[in-house]
């Protein structure tokens, strides 16, 4: 799935210089359901970008399944995270005029999906999520949990073979986050690769491996649960 070898990041901030990785090699395998917990800018929101291919590292290698992320051009990293690779963000980026279903159907409509295919998917989506009744809503409309749960239901569309969550739950009470995380759970037990970051140990919880981040420098804490 993912190889990461002496990965290296950095940032200038307020005149200095700020390690967010700091050669960083990891091996990611597929089927994996990964944490990456650590303080505030330790790097996990960095590695999680790298891992999509949204920024490029000063250093270093990234391979998914077996080529080098990087060495593709622009048009083909995109291409990838349009058909591989699915994201979960802390704040849901529904877009506020369109409905549930709507929303759903933006990733099918950019891989140019039939107007019908879009429609059934997504309706089949929003029920496996609990939203049938929810079609018609717009975000405003619905809860903080049910946004989230059209933003995952959005992230399957195209069927990644990976999702990237960032903080997902990070917005949401104690029931809800843990609603979410059951959702992410079956999503794994469907065969794909998650990799999560988070503050929450109880979300956390839910990883079958966790890596903690502290200063850009990885630690594997082989924390896993019991199914």
């Amino acid at each position: 799935m993912y190889q990461l070898k002496q990965v290296t990041q950095t940032y200038h901030c307020r005149g200095k210089m700020v390690t967010a990785l700091n050669a960083v090699d990891l091996a990611i395998e597929d089927n994996e359901f990964l944490a990456i917990v650590g303080p505030s800018g330790s790097g996990k929101t960095t590695l999680l970008s790298v891992l999509g291919g949204m920024l490029k590292p000063e250093q270093g290698d990234v391979s998914f399944d077996g080529v080098s992320l990087y060495d593709l051009s622009v048009e083909d990293r995109a291409k990838l995270r349009g058909t591989k690779i699915g994201f979960v963000f802390q704040t849901f980026n529904l877009v506020p005029w369109l409905t549930a279903q709507e929303n759903v159907q933006v990733p099918m409509m950019l891989a140019g999906l039939s107007a019908k295919q879009q429609i059934d998917r997504a309706g089949e989506l929003l029920d496996r999520i609990g939203l049938s009744d929810r079609l018609d809503h717009h975000p405003g409309e619905l809860s903080q949990g049910q946004q989230q749960r059209v933003a995952l239901a959005r992230t399957l569309a195209n069927d990644p073979q990976v999702i990237l969550a960032d903080e997902p739950t990070g917005n949401l009470d104690h029931e809800t986050r843990h609603q979410v995380m059951e959702y992410l759970d079956e999503f794994h037990r469907d065969g794909r690769t998650i990799i999560l970051v988070t503050h929450d140990s109880d979300t956390a919880s839910f990883a079958k491996r966790t890596l903690r981040l502290v200063q850009g420098s990885a630690q594997s804490l082989n924390e896993r649960r019991v199914a």
